[in-house]
């Protein structure tokens, strides 16, 4: 009995670690991150940011979006981070990270039917 409650203990404290609060910030910067070399030194500065997780820019958009914790660091402090090393950040979204999308259900190539199961 002691060896069941306490490995519930455990078992619980595995999932509430689990189930942080992470946000994804996105940010436009001035000047762009629009080379190898300043999108280094971004995730480089931001990676010393306490609750950051991930750090990915987007060319193309000229975006750089910042998952992190929100229990240990807010999009300010991200914000300040980014403007200690010379990049003015003008928030385009703060908001909870995006859901992962559940994998397709595979497809028989010869008769089409669907191998998803149920």
């Amino acid at each position: 009995m002691k060896k069941t409650m306490t490995l519930l203990a455990a078992l619980l404290m595995c999932v509430t670690a689990m189930a942080k609060d992470l946000k994804v910030l996105v940010v436009k910067t001035t000047p762009e991150v629009q080379n190898v070399e300043t999108r280094t030194n971004v995730k480089n500065q931001l990676r010393l940011t306490a609750g950051v997780k991930k750090v990915e820019a987007d060319f193309a958009a000229r975006q750089v979006m910042v998952t992190y914790d929100a229990e240990k660091t807010n999009s300010k402090t991200i914000v300040a981070a980014l403007k200690k090393i010379g990049f003015e950040a003008t928030v385009v979204s703060d908001g909870k990270a995006p859901e992962r999308a559940a994998k397709p259900a595979q497809v028989d190539a010869v008769s089409g039917a669907s191998q998803q199961k149920k």
